[in-house]
């Protein structure tokens, strides 16, 4: 963990808001999977929903009412039954242990009507707000629409902060804005890792494009002591090396990404480190032929699906001697039984490891909670692009937009 004062969070805390007797719009991060579509529809991972809970107690126990609005999936500006927040809703009143109000739209008469009857501690969940086109462009009439159900403004929805979107971004202009405690601590843990690790920093990345972790592999060969490479993102650097990838799936515009980090690595301190034995299958499937390789010019007929138990090991020793660890991306296919070991490897090691752990990234999250090691990370990030952007050293919108902390 970084010493006292190098780092601090630049802005406003919910914990200093004059919230007694006001009305908050909270923008939470409810994006949650739900059951096949149907009558029965419920929540099949309440985790979010979880992490949100923190900042809503905070704001009741202080006599605020709540308007509480969160996406859900991608409904494409317009109202979808699947989408909508009621089972999401069900699922809140059930953790909270109180009734939520719940809205049948996001914005207009009869929501507005609801808010302001609403007392001291009570929630109202408004309707998923990507039913409304503007949500996405950030449109200023559904943000001024918004900012009228409250007096001020939080932000809880560290998932969704990179967005510049209308609850993100958009309102935070127009009510005084505030950051809530999971988005308080999601900033702090991940620019602790990222400018202030104990080193050795090992940082291990998967998942299937260069593309998507570009930024993180050149933020981090000035800073970490070694990348792990894993899961798909491997075959466009075995590509740029002249290797065979078989059927693997090669993102073709990675290739000349994958180049050029190799050659970065050659003038960083940092290792940069690839598998070097593979799993195959014939194909995705977790009933597909199956076959060890030990090496990684990968055969016409044949992808490569997990790295192999040689890398595992030799990842999982260097996770050992790790004093901070940083790990965003499954190492194969996970999924699929025969592909899990690699993966399952990594997180047992990373959840074994003395040193400071964090996992971001859906997948890897997913893995962690699946292998029953979440509990032994020191921070499971819920942000999976923001997170991402973060470690880049991007501006994330909806932090951004948050009012500074004032200098004494």
């Amino acid at each position: 963990m970084p010493q006292d004062g190098e780092f601090s969070f630049d802005r406003r805390s919910v914990r200093d808001a004059p919230v007694e007797g006001k009305r908050v719009l909270l923008r939470a991060d409810l994006n949650v999977p739900l059951t096949p579509a149907g009558p029965g529809q419920r929540v099949a991972d309440d985790s979010r929903i979880r992490a949100s809970l923190a900042t809503i107690e905070h704001l009741r126990e202080r006599g605020a009412s709540v308007v509480l609005v969160s996406h859900l999936g991608r409904p494409d500006g317009a109202p979808d039954p699947n989408l909508s927040m009621r089972p999401v809703g069900d699922r809140l009143a059930d953790l909270l242990g109180v009734e939520v109000g719940r809205a049948d739209a996001v914005v207009g008469d009869e929501v507005r009507t609801a808010a302001e009857a609403l007392a001291p501690g009570d929630v109202l969940l408004l309707e998923n707000s990507r039913f409304e086109p503007g949500e996405t462009t950030n449109d200023p009439e559904l943000s001024a629409e918004l900012a009228s159900l409250a007096d001020l403004y939080v932000n809880d929805a560290f998932g969704a902060a990179h967005r510049a979107h209308a609850t993100t971004e958009g309102v935070a202009h127009l009510l005084d804005a505030y950051a809530g405690l999971l988005l308080e601590k999601e900033v702090s843990e991940i620019v602790s890792v990222r400018d202030h690790a104990t080193r050795p920093l090992c940082v291990i990345l998967g998942g299937s494009k260069v593309s998507d972790k570009i930024g993180v592999i050149d933020r981090f060969l000035d800073t970490a002591d070694e990348i792990l490479i894993g899961g798909a993102m491997c075959f466009p650097f075995y590509a740029a090396r002249g290797e065979s990838t078989g059927d693997s799936l090669v993102e073709e515009d990675g290739i000349a990404m994958a180049s050029r980090a190799m050659e970065d690595a050659t003038d960083s301190d940092c290792e940069l480190l690839l598998p070097v034995d593979l799993e195959l299958g014939r194909d995705f499937s977790a009933e597909t032929e199956t076959r060890y390789l030990e090496g990684t010019e990968v055969p016409d007929g044949w992808m490569g699906l997990d790295i192999g138990p040689n890398t595992a090991d030799s990842y999982a020793e260097r996770i050992a001697g790790a004093g901070t660890v940083l790990w965003n991306g499954p190492m194969g296919a996970f999924e699929l039984k025969p592909f899990a070991a690699g993966t399952k490897a990594v997180a047992e090691a990373v959840a074994s490891a003395p040193g400071r752990t964090l996992v971001g990234g859906g997948d890897s999250v997913a893995a962690v909670d699946e292998f029953g090691l979440a509990d032994r990370i020191d921070w499971v990030s819920t942000g999976g692009g923001a997170s991402l952007e973060l470690l880049e050293d991007e501006t994330l919108p909806g932090v951004a937009a948050l009012l500074p902390v004032e200098e004494d």
